[in-house]
């Protein structure tokens, strides 16, 4: 393990920013900074499955990861390997406040040429419509990581459907449970695994929209 997930996987907060900063002035890669601390967050995951972390180091592990993140987008966005992807909406839906999952998703996406809008948490399904028809965007991407949500998710596409929208946009939906009888249930068009899988699956969906 790197020296940088081993940090994220601490949640040596100093450390890890410095590293990201040592990083990025020496010319690494900030794709490969992206993979080291996205390797340290999924261990901070298993040690709080193994009840090694608890909820205020899940708190801690994803404020470090931001403010990493700060740091590093600039750099992300300028390496781009592609000039344009796609607009993509985002968000954790009502009723659900974890945002972990959904921000390395958002982080990936950016990385690779998405114009990604995110809503943040708890949000509305009439909020989802609503930023759709502003931007456009062909890809709405919805997390939710409790059992409930998925009601909420299938209210959201319903939205979609009252709105008139279904079938310009596509829908991908992610989160702890999430699988192929959470997309038939919903209505949604398809899951997406983790946030690498996530771009690839984003790209075929807007794809599929030409």
């Amino acid at each position: 393990m790197t020296e940088l997930a081993t940090a994220m996987a601490d949640i040596d907060d100093q450390r890890v920013l410095r590293l990201v900063e040592t990083y990025l002035s020496n010319g690494t890669d900030p794709h490969t900074i992206l993979g080291q601390l996205k390797e340290g967050m999924d261990i901070v995951g298993e040690r709080f499955s193994r009840n090694e972390y608890f909820l205020v180091e899940l708190v801690m592990s994803a404020d470090v990861f931001k403010r990493a993140m700060e740091k590093l987008e600039p750099a992300l966005l300028s390496a781009q390997k592609s000039s344009y992807s796609g607009k993509i909406v985002i968000g954790t839906v009502q009723g659900d406040i974890h945002y972990i999952g959904k921000n390395l998703v958002v982080a990936f996406l950016k990385s690779n040429g998405f114009e990604v809008h995110d809503l943040g948490e708890d949000v509305a399904p009439e909020k989802f419509v609503e930023k759709l028809r502003e931007t456009n965007a062909k890809v709405l991407a919805l997390s939710g990581l409790i059992t409930t949500t998925h009601d909420i998710m299938k209210k959201t596409i319903a939205a979609l459907k009252q709105a008139g929208m279904r079938k310009k946009v596509k829908v991908m939906i992610g989160g702890g449970d999430i699988d192929q009888s959470i997309v038939d249930y919903t209505g949604a068009d398809a899951f997406g695994k983790d946030a690498m899988s996530a771009v690839d699956l984003a790209r075929r969906l807007i794809a599929e929209t030409d």
